[in-house]
């Protein structure tokens, strides 16, 4: 809850175990019983204030202002097409943020990012980015995104993921975890992070993690001029 209040969500009321104090924040207040608290939480041992929030529906024109047509600056963002467990969702919400993604893109099909589970994998980082849901590849492609598609497949002819220039504005593409990216999706480049034991795939979650720091990598290394 400090996670979503530190980011300036606006809160509109909050649930108070008796015997606790509320959040300093603006919002009705509404004191509860530890039991009807456990009843409504969906965590075993859920804190003593829950808050309810307003949700964030960030415009279009902000995620097409950020594509590199339209911006001077070398932004990018971590689009989540059709990612269907809640916990990846989550962990890779919270590594896009940790290095330094300007936004979060889901495609429709993407698990609910404000589910609960997917709340307590993003630690509080999906409030301190800006989510979009429901947007499709092929609106990206029309935005001007460049879409860098990751996949295990050799039959793409993929290049290394170390061997590609990060640092410009890209859109990188995660797929769902059983079928990954459909082949007729408006992909610019596909990517792969080379295997050296007898592993098919890495989980989609780990495989952004490893990706989206190598972005940050790269972009710190042009920054500087290396």
């Amino acid at each position: 809850m400090q996670a979503a209040l530190d980011a300036g969500l606006e809160l509109i009321e909050q649930f108070v175990c008796e015997g606790s104090r509320p959040c300093v924040a603006p919002g009705e207040v509404h004191f509860i019983s530890q039991n009807t608290l456990e009843r409504v939480s969906t965590t075993v041992t859920p804190q003593k204030v829950l808050g309810v929030f307003a949700m964030q529906t960030p415009d279009l024109s902000a995620l097409v202002a950020m594509s590199p047509m339209h911006s001077s600056e070398a932004q990018w963002i971590l689009v989540a097409d059709r990612v269907a467990d809640p916990g990846n969702l989550g962990t890779m919400i919270r590594s896009a943020v940790a290095a330094g993604a300007s936004a979060i893109v889901l495609t429709p099909g993407t698990v609910d990012p404000y589910s609960p589970k997917v709340v307590r994998a993003a630690a509080g980082a999906i409030f301190a980015s800006v989510v979009f849901s429901s947007v499709s590849l092929s609106q990206l492609a029309e935005m001007k995104w460049p879409l860098l598609g990751t996949t295990s497949h050799e039959k793409l002819s993929p290049l290394a993921y170390d061997e590609v220039v990060l640092s410009s504005g890209i859109a990188l593409v995660m797929g769902n975890e059983a079928a990954g990216i459909a082949l007729d999706q408006p992909i610019s480049q596909w990517i792969t992070i080379p295997h050296h034991g007898p592993v098919e795939s890495l989980n989609v979650a780990m495989a952004t993690t490893v990706l989206c720091f190598e972005v940050a990598r790269q972009r710190k290394h042009h920054a500087s001029g290396a």
